[in-house]
């Protein structure tokens, strides 16, 4: 096979990666807890949204991340969990502990008609 073949097939073999969303975000709401829980904890609303439409789902199990994969496909509700620690701390806590994490929720309804940011104890 010549030099020009074999980067023939490794570019048939690419695959393109894109920023655009995967779904659409409605409008973009807060409730003023997890507006505190942001401000206390340094993180942006923008970057965790930001995640969300592109499909990193977070700190959700193996299943609810299928789920949502899922969701996008049939527009059914999409939920992304962020724990809002450093990611040394989230990996050196155990699974089973991480509820006692700060932590902040994201949803966006099934008709894409808002994307609500708010505390796991708000829903």
């Amino acid at each position: 096979m010549s030099a020009n073949s074999s980067r023939s097939v490794a570019a048939h073999r690419m695959t393109l990666m894109s920023n655009a969303p995967r779904f659409a975000l409605g409008q973009l709401v807060a409730t003023p807890a997890a507006l505190e829980l942001l401000e206390q904890t340094g993180f942006s609303a923008l970057a965790l949204v930001s995640r969300h439409v592109h499909g990193d789902w977070g700190d959700c199990c193996d299943e609810d991340k299928a789920t949502n994969e899922a969701a996008v496909r049939q527009r059914m509700r999409v939920m992304s969990v962020y724990r809002l620690v450093g990611a040394e701390a989230l990996q050196q806590t155990p699974q089973d502990k991480r509820s006692s994490l700060p932590t902040l929720w994201i949803i966006t309804e099934a008709d894409r008609s808002a994307t609500t940011l708010l505390l796991p104890s708000e829903y």
